[in-house]
């Protein structure tokens, strides 16, 4: 069984980091890697709005920089009563480093998490790296 309690607390914690003074929608990530160490990520925006970095892809840089290459697990946390998944682009780069069958837990701070999908069910038939070889 996955703990969730980590996790969670972590990407509250990135959620508090995020510099989101256009939206003022602040958005927290926390990956879970192959190498069992989490990667933490917030969104960043800038006044070139909508250029900026979400917080997943910054989780995967954070990632990356470790030199990891495999998502094992992602939690998405948002404020508010509407879920709070990953947009179609984070949805595309979590693809790049997680099996289809990857779960992503959509969360908020007051209840924790809301919902247990999987990246197959949130990118049904999907492009990646095994389509180029």
């Amino acid at each position: 069984m996955i703990d969730h309690d980590t996790p969670l607390t972590l990407a509250k914690e990135a959620m508090g980091k995020s510099y989101s003074p256009y939206s003022t929608f602040p958005v927290g990530a926390v990956i879970l890697a192959n190498n069992g160490r989490y990667y933490g990520g917030c969104n960043v925006e800038n006044a070139a709005y909508p250029q900026g970095a979400c917080a997943e892809a910054s989780a995967i840089s954070a990632m990356v920089m470790d030199g990891q290459r495999i998502i094992d697990a992602i939690w998405v946390m948002g404020k508010g009563d509407n879920l709070v998944t990953p947009c179609g682009g984070c949805r595309q780069r979590i693809r790049e480093f997680a099996s289809l069958e990857t779960p992503i837990y959509v969360c908020c701070p007051e209840k924790g998490v809301r919902l247990t999908t999987s990246l197959g069910e949130l990118l049904p038939h999907s492009f990646g790296p095994e389509n180029l070889a």
